[in-house]
């Protein structure tokens, strides 16, 4: 990732200090007093103490710190410093991968791709001395046909004229130059099991060996249903090596979900995590008649079949197929045809396989591995996401095998609160989290913070105010550090980060779903970036990157070799975003209609979100179109921002949907912050954030049952006065809020109001609540 100035030590007592600072001072001198012992605290996401991180404050320090010791008492000129600053680690080979030992074959600019025939295929020795990139034949830039390859959208030269690569070579290059790296990290019976990258590929070789011994045939389905682990990576690759095609189901998929994917997919084979995911496959088996077996790689088989398989037996199951044969399948293999299915969440419909190619995934990530770090073996993942999600896949598997890096498993629970121990544990080099994942740890950590006396309160609003400040003016790329920065940092950031295990986190991201620009200053304001990234599963995962340069708000500027075109700009310059790029997928599975609606005859990618971009080619993201409510007059509203703006004007709102579609005005349903179970799911209990609302305003309720039956009044009022703030802001009647109702229950995923990656499903949550929605628009509104 990229390098930034190290911040030096400094000592609480500033030389040269004038009287005029005796009030800084006294703060400085009670915030060293507060959080000298700071370290000593244990914090998870979930219960978070860092008392003096605890709202925000629009106060500040116009005094600016231009100067910092070196390590000896003297002052040096000042340079900004850039934020998240971690200890580096030693330099290690560069990524550069070896060039072919033949010439690569020569392309038009237009990315017309000449390649052998099908028959042209050779073993492929386990070295990259002289792996040389063939292509099969392909006319087009699309393809709905699991088998047919695809034209690569190459460029003269720059990054989009690399030479195209199959994951098996790219697999190959890590190995011979960090074998004894380590790759995977796993927990198991409280153990530590770390296989090499050599071992990884032994493993993965073996894998794709047993898939063939149970009939895997080329382009079929290896269908994964399971939460991240090494034998979710190990099948996924064994798969592509085989001449499978991969594809993740989601593990909250109802039998009949699971279905339809091993279904479409035509799977010979699915590997499921435990009997839980097992028995979903159980009662859908009958239904797929392309499907030979089902392995379980954890706990062990309570049935017996012909068809089912432990991890072991599984393994065990290829020692008999000669290395030739696999060899000469990975020599069929071709950097233009499909090798992976990502299903997308099925929001509007059935879910569509997207199908990426060898070089859709070779080729995006290693041009993004070269922007987060030059050099190899560096960097420290944690796997959390789901893999069958794009962002987690590519982030997890394939970027991290690109830079040499090492990834560890985070326990199924993670989302519920041991992910927390997990990245103290493993201290990451780079985290990603969805939205919803930075908003709980701000919601945690802000609760406790509530909790706090007046004094640490005022202390930490103005450090924070401090951090907000510096974090705009290195996001700008001015050289200004306010004065009292260094302190606060030493005091608290460094120590905030270390307790959420980010103290060697260079890269904070988030991506997948909009984020609120609340949130992002919360995280800024502590010496911690959140920086945004955008794309598709169809752009295979990233689109634009906000990594060396990010603004608030901006998802990024597009990725080297790639190009956005927006579409039908109106008059403020908001158009649909479009792509184009090796990342542009291939089409999808089985549906030319749904492939044809996305790909244009040129083959831009049409995503369907509205954007713009400022001056400095940053593209922002203003609404989707499908998404877009389209009132009975004809008034075209984007809901996000106005969702966003009702849950900062009433923190005690945890989701808000916008209603309004063929409507003559515009109504929300709202829930509530309330305390989740251990299975996820909500409980009635009113959250310690919810709670320190409610006493704010003088209500004792605990729970959100006695708010919603007594019409709590204060509660009701407070909402009112924050949905008329936000009113104040809209530039039409037509964007005003007339009516809102508060839901029994909070969204979840195991509800089905949010999908895996918690984006919110909102045709289903229309279908949910549609009597709750016809009685709002019942009688007119009142008047606001």
């Amino acid at each position: 990732m990229s390098t930034a100035v190290q911040f030096h030590n400094r000592s609480p007592y500033l030389p040269g200090e004038s009287s005029a600072k005796s009030i800084e001072k006294v703060l400085m001198l009670t915030l060293f007093n507060i959080f000298s012992s700071f370290s000593n605290y244990t914090m998870s996401v979930e219960e978070n103490p860092v008392a003096a991180v605890d709202g925000t404050s629009d106060s500040s320090y116009s005094q600016k710190e231009t100067s910092k010791t070196d390590g000896t008492g003297s002052k040096m000129n000042s340079a900004v410093i850039p934020n998240g600053k971690t200890d580096d680690p030693p330099t290690a080979p560069k990524c550069t991968p070896k060039p072919p030992a033949k010439p690569p074959r020569s392309y038009e600019l237009d990315g017309a791709a000449t390649g052998p025939s099908a028959e042209e295929t050779k073993a492929v020795p386990l070295t990259t001395a002289d792996l040389a990139t063939t292509l099969a034949p392909a006319e087009q830039l699309w393809s709905s046909s699991r088998d047919r390859a695809v034209r690569l959208r190459m460029e003269g030269s720059g990054p989009g004229s690399e030479t195209p690569a199959t994951v098996h070579q790219m697999f190959l290059e890590t190995v011979e130059r960090f074998g004894d790296h380590p790759a995977l990290v796993s927990k198991k019976d409280g153990q530590t099991v770390t296989l090499t990258w050599r071992q990884y590929y032994e493993q993965c070789c073996a894998a794709a060996k047993s898939f063939l011994k149970l009939g895997l045939e080329r382009f079929h389905g290896v269908g994964i249903l399971g939460f991240n682990s090494a034998e979710w990576f190990i099948s996924d690759i064994g798969c592509i090596l085989a001449g499978g095609l991969a594809a993740g189901i989601y593990t909250t998929n109802s039998p009949e979900a699971c279905h339809y994917v091993a279904a479409n997919c035509e799977a010979n084979v699915l590997v499921v995590e435990d009997q839980k995911q097992l028995g979903k496959i159980l009662k859908v088996k009958d239904q797929l008649p392309h499907l030979k077996a089902i392995v379980q790689y954890k706990g062990e088989l309570q049935q017996k079949a012909p068809f089912l398989y432990t991890w072991d037996e599984f393994m065990k199951a290829g020692e008999d197929v000669p290395n030739e044969q696999l060899q000469t399948v990975i020599g069929s293999l071709r950097a233009n045809e499909c090798c992976t299915l990502i299903y997308t969440s099925g929001t509007t419909g059935n879910p569509k396989g997207v199908m990426l190619s060898h070089d859709n995934i070779t080729w995006t990530a290693r041009t993004v591995s070269k922007i987060i770090n030059p050099n190899c073996g560096e960097e420290v993942l944690v796997s959390y996401l789901p893999l069958s999600h794009v962002a987690a896949q590519m982030i997890d598997v394939w970027c991290c095998m690109s830079l040499a890096g090492t990834t560890h498993f985070a326990q199924p629970d993670a989302l519920k609160g041991s992910l927390a121990n997990t990245l103290r544990e493993t201290r990451p080099t780079g985290f990603l989290g969805v939205p919803r994942v930075w908003e709980k740890m701000q919601e945690r950590m802000k609760a406790v913070g509530a909790k706090a006396s007046p004094l640490r309160r005022r202390v930490a609003d103005w450090a924070k105010s401090i951090g907000l400040e510096y974090g705009y003016s290195a996001m700008n790329g001015e050289n200004v550090v306010p004065w009292g920065f260094m302190l606060s940092n030493s005091l608290v950031f460094k120590k905030v980060r270390a307790a959420l295990g980010l103290d060697r986190c260079k890269l904070c991201c988030t991506g997948a779903a909009p984020i609120t620009k609340e949130t992002l200053e919360y995280f800024m304001s502590l010496n911690i970036p959140v920086k945004e990234l955008y794309g598709m599963s169809e752009s295979s995962g990233p689109h634009t990157i906000s990594i060396n340069e990010y603004r608030i708000g901006s998802c990024g500027k597009v990725i080297p070799g790639c190009k956005t075109k927006l579409e039908n700009p109106d008059e403020d310059g908001n158009g649909e975003i479009c792509f184009w790029g090796r990342h542009v997928f291939m089409g999808y599975l089985n549906m030319p209609d749904k492939t044809a609606e996305s790909l244009d005859e040129s083959g831009w990618l049409h995503s369907g979100d509205l954007g713009k971009h400022d001056e400095d080619d940053f593209l922002y993201i203003t609404g989707r179109i499908k998404e877009l409510i389209i009132t009975a007059g004809g008034e075209n509203i984007p809901p996000v921002p106005i969702e966003d703006a009702v849950k900062s004007e009433v923190p005690i709102i945890s989701n808000a949907m916008l209603i309004g579609d063929k409507q003559k005005f515009l109504s929300m349903l709202l829930t509530l912050k309330c305390v989740m179970d251990d299975d996820g799911d909500p409980t009635d209990d009113l959250s310690p954030e919810a709670l320190d609302f409610c006493r704010q305003h003088g209500v004792r309720a605990t729970k959100v049952s006695e708010i919603i039956a007594n019409k709590e009044p204060a509660i009701y009022k407070a909402i009112q006065e924050g949905v008329e703030r936000v009113n104040a802001t809209s530039t039409s009647n037509a964007q005003k809020v007339q009516k809102w109702v508060i839901l029994d229950r909070d969204f979840t995923v195991g509800g089905g109001e949010l999908g895996p990656t918690l984006k919110l499903r909102r045709p289903i949550v229309v279908k949910m609540y549609q009597e709750r929605i016809d009685e709002m628009y019942a009688a007119a509104p009142e008047r606001q």
